[in-house]
């Protein structure tokens, strides 16, 4: 398998999706080349994105499915057939079963809109809310059989400020997953991300 070879997995509208796109055509991505989207939602706006982009799309409904272990075993075979290396989550609502998990330990990696391991799971951004904290932020993680449970891999903080919705916090996080996930999915896909244990490091 290729490291530079990409699948991007998406659910919803795909903003990450796109500036993964945009990364790429400006030559940010560390020679990765997005080669798929597979999405579980064909409805869904990335799917869109996906075509407008000239990018490949695995579009799936798991109820089409006779379990998560057959949806999965048929994305699998798609990213072996085409020689993808990495896997990267973008906003992909589901868990990732051991199918998946297995042939690609090490190159499956997320984004969540957190300071992980603070505000795992749904709505980070309305729990870090009603938590009353001053500082968020986004964490590109490893992903394994847990709900963002993986080893970290980078994090940036953002500040919440006094009146702040989760509309408002939610377009600073934004922002700032569109800057970081790029640089990320670069270091990846040119092998600079180490892993010892929990223990992730960039560098060249």
């Amino acid at each position: 398998m290729e490291w530079s070879r990409i699948a991007v997995f998406a659910s919803g509208q795909g903003s990450n999706f796109a500036a993964l796109v945009q990364a790429q055509r400006e030559n940010r991505l560390g020679g990765g080349q997005i080669e798929l989207l597979v999405s579980d939602k064909p409805e869904a706006l990335v799917a869109r994105r996906a075509e407008e982009a000239g990018i490949p799309a695995l579009l799936l409904r798991p109820k089409d499915f006779a379990g998560r272990e057959q949806y999965e075993a048929a994305i699998v075979a798609e990213l072996q057939r085409r020689n993808i290396g990495l896997v990267v989550l973008a906003g992909y609502m589901r868990l990732i079963s051991p199918v998946l998990l297995a042939p690609y330990a090490g190159r499956i990696i997320n984004i969540h809109p957190s300071l992980l391991p603070a505000f795992a799971g749904k709505d980070a951004i309305g729990q870090a809310l009603e938590y009353g904290v001053k500082l968020t932020g986004v964490t590109v993680h490893f992903v394994d059989g847990g709900m963002d449970t993986g080893p970290v891999i980078a994090q940036r903080s953002v500040e919440v400020n006094p009146g702040d919705t989760a509309e408002s916090l939610a377009e600073r996080i934004h922002q700032v997953e569109y800057a970081l996930y790029p640089e990320v999915v670069a270091a990846m896909a040119a092998s600079k991300v180490k892993l010892n244990g929990r223990m992730a490091t960039l560098g060249d």
